[in-house]
């Protein structure tokens, strides 16, 4: 199952303009932390997109441990396929559940209209990462239960095989190690995962890695993405190349996300840009598929500043309680307990929101190699979406980048130079009506 840029990604570049009905008011509510769990009671709703979770047990496991804290609480779990369009629809009325996850189409500043807050930035940033994310007017209104960081999945195995042992540290490397990959391996090179859609838009997670800039969302606000250099086209053409190159899958239309696990797994597929969300589900791929889970790998985007690569950190899905709701209390005891008490991000081998937390294991390899960790400023998150909207490229959704995988072979025509352009064009044209 995928994380906050899986299933968000479809629809983030949308605004939730049609929810000014029953669903949204102007009021705000604050759901404050109980003192007392034993007075603390009601059956809440959690809306999830993990329905892997509600399918196999894991979340009612959850549920047992918690009411050993939170006894006369019952938690019920709406696992949705199609969160972000499913949950848009709940949302012009109250009916969106007690606890869900924030989707990515509501605007920043509707936050207060449609959540309850759950504290002061100020406050809340002294123990969690990523406070800022759901902040609106020094309040916080979201708290994520896990933080990833973008990068390539990969069989180490393969890599190996192929005589590439060192991590590239550029695009240009990069390619070369792929050729290796197909010339001297049976292994798919990279994998586009087109048919899918949401694993293109993992791309825009190449932002601030490049350059190592924690200002870079900023620089989506007030710049121009696809400029020379600029880190959306340098991820873009790398992308571009490999399908150009004939370093993908043979025909990307036919595609499948769930088969590439146990591919990547088994070495038939040598590399993903996707995240280290994505790892254990590989791992667990591999298990299953009787392969070795330790060929799974995980590198950097391939650029270096200052001799380091860089990654950044930032947050999955953050929960949020429904303003609506009629069991705040017990609401906001089930987000601080899964954020806290849950053991959801070791489970998951991400990244904990808790600052005093070390990194995963995972990213143990990262770290040995000296690779700098970053997170975004994301002050202008809010700008960008409107931006994005506006322009109505997508940078959040498949279709921009399907589009572009569609010219690099020869399904669609036209330029690179002229496809980025247009690009170009479109965001900073939409710039200056959001600024005006």
């Amino acid at each position: 199952m995928n994380r906050r840029t899986v299933l968000a990604i479809a629809a983030a570049a949308l605004l939730l303009s049609s929810c000014t009905g029953t669903g949204g008011t102007s009021r705000g509510a604050d759901a404050k932390a109980p003192d007392d769990p034993s007075k603390v009671s009601g059956t809440i709703t959690v809306l999830t997109q993990r329905t892997d979770l509600v399918q196999d047990g894991t979340l009612k496991k959850y549920a047992a441990e918690f009411n050993k804290t939170y006894p006369k609480v019952e938690v019920e779990f709406d696992g949705l396929t199609n969160y972000e369009s499913e949950v848009k629809i709940r949302m012009n009325t109250e009916n969106y559940g007690d606890v869900l996850m924030i989707p990515a189409v509501i605007k920043k500043s509707d936050y207060p209209k449609f959540f309850a807050s759950l504290g002061t930035q100020e406050e809340r940033g002294k123990k969690y990462r990523f406070t800022e994310f759901t902040t609106v007017d020094g309040k916080v209104y979201g708290q994520t239960p896990v933080g990833v960081s973008p990068g390539f999945l990969y069989n180490k195995r393969v890599w190996r095989e192929a005589g590439v042992t060192d991590w590239p540290t550029s695009p240009a490397e990069f390619l070369t190690a792929l050729k290796a990959i197909k010339s001297k391996t049976d292994a798919i090179p990279y994998y586009t995962n087109f048919a899918a859609g949401w694993p293109l838009s993992q791309w825009t997670d190449t932002k601030g890695s490049l350059h190592c800039d924690p200002e870079a969302t900023t620089k989506l606000a007030e710049g121009d993405p696809w400029a020379k250099g600029a880190d959306l086209r340098v991820g873009d053409t790398l992308l571009y190349d490999m399908v150009r190159e004939g370093l993908v899958e043979k025909d990307p239309t036919t595609s499948n996300w769930e088969e590439s696990k146990p591919r990547l797994a088994k070495g038939e597929i040598a590399t993903q840009w996707l995240g280290s969300w994505a790892i254990i589900q590989f791992q667990d791929a591999a298990k299953k598929a009787g392969a070795n889970p330790d060929d799974i790998g995980f590198m950097p985007f391939p650029a270096r500043t200052d001799g380091k690569h860089c990654a950044i950190l930032s947050p999955d899905y953050n929960q949020a309680v429904n303003v609506h709701s009629e069991h705040k209390a017990a609401a906001r005891a089930w987000i601080d307990w899964f954020t806290e008490k849950s053991g959801y991000a070791e489970d998951n081998l991400s990244i904990s929101p808790l600052k005093a937390d070390p990194l995963p294991d995972v990213l143990k390899p990262y770290e040995e190699a000296g690779v700098k960790f970053i997170e975004l400023d994301d002050t202008k998150g809010a700008e960008v979406k409107l931006i994005d909207s506006e322009s109505e490229v997508g940078i959040y959704a498949p279709e921009y980048r399907q589009n572009l995988v569609d010219l690099a072979r020869g399904a669609r025509k036209g330029s690179l130079d002229d496809f980025f352009a247009d690009l170009s064009k479109r965001w900073t044209e939409a710039q200056k009506n959001v600024g005006s």
